[in-house]
């Protein structure tokens, strides 16, 4: 069997280029063809798979933008955030997949064959760990885990803390304490500093995008 191709998709070049070292041992059944900082495909794709890192959720614009896309079989979804909700929402909109952060990279690939092939759509997070396992992300180096990064990401990006909730789908107490914790792990004590920091440490996107194309 031809190994699956798929496309990377993130608005960080550091996610895309994780996620690529992280499936570098499934050549035989992966094909990685392109490492997109945005959400277009420009050549036919099996799957094209959408890290959710500081990036719109399933349900957004730009993910049906990508889903419609003729050169994309599957868009899925690469995620920690399994809200029952927002997932209904996102295979309204024309996703085909969700996968979960915490698999290994030999589950990851079990999970994309298995989407490809109408198997099983979902593949949650094992049991037995919540721990972020797949790809790399800006601040890594610095102790941040993923999901402080993405809330550094998105208030580098100059979000509030109200519009964070509605982009990560999280409640506004666990970004506060996301946020809490970054600070501390990055030695600042303002947004203003936060944001100085994120801007001198790989925390703008590689490609920008206006968030009013979501609404």
């Amino acid at each position: 069997m031809s190994p699956l191709t798929v496309a990377l998709i993130n608005d960080y070049e550091v996610v895309v280029q994780g996620l690529a070292a992280m499936l570098r041992n499934y050549r035989d059944r992966v094909e990685i063809v392109e490492l997109d900082a945005n959400t277009s495909v420009n050549c036919p794709v099996d799957i094209a798979l959408y890290d959710s890192f500081a990036n719109p959720q399933g349900d957004s614009f730009r993910v049906h933008e990508l889903a419609a896309n003729p050169l994309v079989t599957d868009a899925v979804i690469y995620t920690w955030n399994f809200d029952e909700q927002s997932m209904a929402r996102a295979f309204e909109n024309g996703v085909h997949g969700y996968v979960a952060k915490s698999l290994t990279a030999g589950e990851l690939v079990d999970a994309l064959e298995s989407i490809h092939r109408r198997e099983q759509l979902v593949h949650p997070a094992r049991k037995a760990s919540s721990k972020i396992i797949g790809g790399d992300w800006p601040g890594r180096e610095e102790g941040l885990t993923q999901r402080e990064a993405e809330i550094l990401a998105l208030i580098t990006q100059g979000l509030s803390n109200a519009e964070i909730t509605e982009h990560v789908g999280l409640s506004i107490n666990s970004v506060k304490t996301y946020i809490r914790s970054c600070y501390r792990r990055i030695n600042v004590t303002s947004r203003t500093q936060a944001v100085l920091w994120g801007v001198n440490h790989g925390f703008v996107p590689d490609r920008s995008r206006q968030y009013g194309d979501d609404a």
